[in-house]
Order: structure tokens, then C-alpha cells, then sequence
């Protein structure tokens, strides 16, 4: 457990850090024969600062709890 809270941690932080991240993708926008047409769109892929810290309050609370016993 004491593994996976520093996992957490150190993915909470960095979750807090870099807020999110952008991904390109290609849609097909027409298929006319030997004739195609794309279109590609960047979306961001992000996350609330808040979730950051939970994650690193749980794995903080997991290291934590690893010591007691």
C-alpha cells in the first residue's frame, strides 16, 4: 500500500502542475471515391486543480496508514 500511496501522491502533484493536455484527432468530414476529405480538431483533456489534491490527500493517507501497522 505504501507503494501505491507514493504513486498517488507524486500523480496528484503532478495532476496539480499540468492541468490538462491537448490530443489531436482526425474526423472524416466527406469519402468521394478516390476523393477524401479530413478535418483535424486539437480538444483539450483537462481536469479540476481539486483533483490533483485528492488524489494526493489519498495517497497521502495511504502512506500513512502503511506506518501505523
Amino acid at each position: 500500500m505504501k507503494t501505491l500511496g507514493i504513486i498517488l501522491i507524486i500523480a496528484g502533484i503532478a495532476m496539480i502542475v499540468i492541468r490538462g493536455f491537448s490530443v489531436k484527432t482526425e474526423k472524416k468530414v466527406a469519402d468521394l471515391g478516390p476523393l477524401e476529405v479530413n478535418k483535424t480538431e486539437n480538444r483539450w483533456v483537462g481536469w479540476p486543480t481539486y483533483a490533483g489534491g485528492i488524489v494526493a490527500v489519498i495517497g497521502l493517507v495511504l502512506v500513512l496508514s502503511d506506518r501505523k501497522k
